[in-house]
């Protein structure tokens, strides 16, 4: 296979500074797309193109993600127009009476909510907007909330999607010992994500200041609009003066949804298609709505999640172009010589931190990265479990980073803001916590 070395980073570079110029995701990451294809076959740029969308769109983890976006945007509009969503909005709002305890209290929820990130960065988004709205707190505080407690809390509990998927990809890389026992050895070298969650409640305090994009958004939120101009959250709205239901139904399809999901071994596609079960069950024994009215809700939050699962299938796209390219490869053979027992957990984050960014893959590329890295940590006789802490924090960075990440997407989409402007506000908060990761990684690698 051809190799394109430096040349590699340009369709990301073209991507990431058209998203900044722009603030449009999908444009940006098809541009990118085009720019790869150009460099690598100018000639059938069209067939190649038509090929690599047609092999993203028959992937399954692609079917998976859709299905499981799908459904639950299905499950969160059927939830809102019950009015069940404002129930427990009506419930917590008598128990929170400021700014500070609203974001604390959507903090807290992302903790306990630590199946999966999409089960967190959707129902607690969809469930705190209304109350964090009454306090003047812009949506995009709220996504940077909800998206701070999703990939990085999910990491470090060793039963979430994150946690099985990676202990299986340790086990494949013939690690010493069981794969999941090497992940949870890792935990506590997570670092990335216990400084991400931890600065949260700095933030809701007002410890740490509203910074950069923030600080805008956040001024428009308190003269009086917490959503931000050209977002459609119609589908997601409902009638205030509605009588609301039992609180349980509520929290019956939720308790329903993180039970079958664990149940069926983490499948957060078998626990949202229960939870709806369960949601239908409720909404047509107690009439909240009619046959009718109840499908056409749950095809209206099918189709909210249009735009979020574009933006995904793009993100998928680019990443085939990179891996023609040679961009992980190039990356990762040109670190390799600096590499020392000392310094390679932190240039393994740092290098890996990157390319989840830029790419927008958090677990496919460590598929890759794994068979390169964990050997060359057993060479320099590196500890091992710091270096898988390294490896899975960089995924967590990336997820968390990401313009264009799922994560990132549909934090937005559940707060009800752009995804470039959740990406935006938060990036100073993200950096602080992956600088002082950073140093961290260092100072343990030459304890």
């Amino acid at each position: 296979m051809e190799t394109y070395g430096a040349w590699s980073l340009i369709p990301t570079l073209v991507v990431l500074g058209m998203a900044i110029l722009t603030r449009r995701t999908i444009e940006s990451l098809l541009t990118g797309c085009l720019v790869g294809l150009l460099m690598t076959d100018p000639i059938h740029v069209v067939s190649r193109g038509s090929d690599i969308l047609l092999g993203v769109l028959g992937n399954d983890t692609v079917t998976w993600i859709i299905l499981v976006c799908g459904l639950f945007g299905s499950l969160i509009a059927l939830l809102v127009k019950t009015g069940g969503v404002l129930s427990f909005g009506d419930t917590m709002t008598r128990r929170i009476h400021s700014r500070s305890q609203s974001l604390l209290t959507t903090w807290f929820l992302g903790l306990i909510i630590f199946v999966d990130d999409y089960l967190n960065a959707l129902t607690i988004s969809a469930s705190m907007k209304k109350i964090t709205d009454r306090f003047g707190i812009s949506r995009e505080k709220l996504a940077y909330i909800v998206d701070s407690t999703a990939a990085p809390i999910c990491i470090l509990v060793p039963f979430s999607t994150w946690a099985v998927f990676f202990a299986g990809l340790l086990e494949e890389n013939n690690v010493t010992g069981n794969g999941m026992s090497l992940y949870i050895d890792a935990i506590p070298f997570m670092f990335y994500a216990w400084v991400a969650a931890a600065i949260v409640p700095l933030v809701a305090l007002g410890w740490v200041p509203n910074l950069g994009p923030m600080k805008a958004a956040e001024a428009r939120a308190n003269a009086g609009q917490p959503m931000p101009d050209g977002v459609d959250d119609d589908a997601l709205e409902v009638d205030e003066n509605k009588p609301r239901p039992h609180l349980l139904n509520f929290l019956v399809p939720i308790v329903t949804l993180i039970f079958f999901t664990w149940y069926f071994d983490i499948d957060i596609l078998r626990g949202v298609i229960v939870a709806l079960a369960v949601t239908l069950t409720l909404i047509l024994s107690q009439r909240l709505l009619s046959f009718h009215e109840t499908f056409d809700t749950a095809l209206e939050g099918f189709k909210a999640m249009i735009m979020p699962l574009g933006t995904l299938v793009a993100g998928f796209a680019l990443k085939d172009v990179n891996d023609v390219l040679g961009l992980t490869d190039f990356v990762i053979g040109t670190v390799q010589p600096l590499m020392t027992a000392g310094l390679l957990p932190a240039v393994v984050f740092i290098t890996m931190a990157f390319l989840a960014f830029a790419t927008g893959s958090f677990w496919g590329l460590f598929a890759v990265a794994m068979p390169i890295v964990l050997p060359l940590a057993e060479s320099v006789q590196a500890d091992m479990p710091l270096v898988v802490g390294a490896l899975i924090s960089a995924s967590a960075f990336g997820s968390h980073a990401c313009f264009y990440g799922d994560s990132t997407v549909l934090s937005a989409q559940g707060s009800g803001c752009s995804p470039m402007a959740h990406a935006l506000t938060q990036l100073p908060y993200v950096l602080i916590a992956a600088a002082i990761a950073t140093v961290v990684f260092l100072t343990v690698g030459y304890l």
